[in-house]
């Protein structure tokens, strides 16, 4: 008879290298504390923030096609979008450029 026992004792869990400990599924970090947000909230954030700064500077300038907007406020709108979305890049270009570290690691 195999019964399944750790080395470590017979109340220890065994470590399964897929799922982490006793089966409890991906190995992860802590969840984040209270008031706290995880990188997948604030990257979502950040794109769904240029994405509405890009769909003003399209409202604004329908606004200007009606005349209803300056082009004062039309430069404003799209300069913006364009700050936001650059800055966006930036950080895809950096998140990329870690990955392609990583993947170089030798193990």
């Amino acid at each position: 008879m195999t019964d399944s026992i750790s080395p470590m004792g017979p109340n220890v869990a065994p470590l399964d290298p897929l799922k982490g400990p006793a089966g409890t599924g991906p190995a992860a970090g802590p969840p984040p504390a209270e008031g706290e947000r995880s990188f997948k909230e604030i990257l979502k954030s950040s794109i769904e923030d240029v994405n509405r700064l890009q769909q003003e500077a399209d409202q604004v300038l329908e606004k200007f096609t009606h005349g209803e907007a300056t082009d004062d406020q039309v430069m404003v709108a799209f300069r913006k979008a364009q700050i936001s979305f650059e800055a966006l890049l930036q950080i895809r270009n950096k998140l990329v450029q870690a990955f392609e570290s990583i993947q170089q690691m030798r193990i």
